[in-house]
């Protein structure tokens, strides 16, 4: 399991150092932006959501596992922004349309809440709980803060 979970870290960093590169290409399609962005947002909450749990107690505190969830959310939380391009807030989506009215807003909120993301990352690879506790609440509201302005429940 732990092999696995360095694998996927190391493809993330991968995929990180690439994303500039992929924010050149453009989507064969609208859907395949739509596709991606999802995804890369899956990663995000499933990671984030593993160390939410041990915040709360709900699971025991793994500093390894916190370790790896940190990284993977650093790369995570860059993935899917270029992937908001013309035509893709149509179809299986949950991106509302003031995304693309309101693109000085959506930066900014996208900015601080990878400002967030890299302190909760830090604290989760400090191997330290009350670390990662005196920064989580703060890179949650920052995720909220931008659901609650421009993301729709499908």
């Amino acid at each position: 399991m732990k092999k696995k979970l360095s694998v996927l870290a190391f493809t993330l960093a991968i995929a990180g150092a690439a994303a500039p590169a992929f924010a050149q290409q453009q989507y064969a399609k609208a859907e395949d932006a739509v596709h991606y962005r999802r995804g890369a947002f899956t990663l995000l909450g499933y990671h984030f959501g593993s160390l939410g749990a041990m915040v709360q107690g709900k699971v025991p505190f793994n500093s390894a596992q916190a370790a790896i969830d940190g990284d993977v959310i650093a790369i995570a939380s860059k993935l899917p922004f270029h992937a908001f391009v013309e035509g893709s807030d149509k179809g299986q989506t949950g991106a509302k349309p003031e995304i693309w009215k309101e693109q000085a807003k959506f930066t900014d909120l996208r900015d601080k809440m990878q400002a967030e993301v890299a302190k909760v990352s830090a604290a989760a690879k400090s191997g330290n709980l009350d670390n990662l506790k005196a920064v989580f609440g703060a890179a949650g509201q920052s995720c909220k803060n931008c659901h609650d302005n421009y993301r729709r429940r499908l």
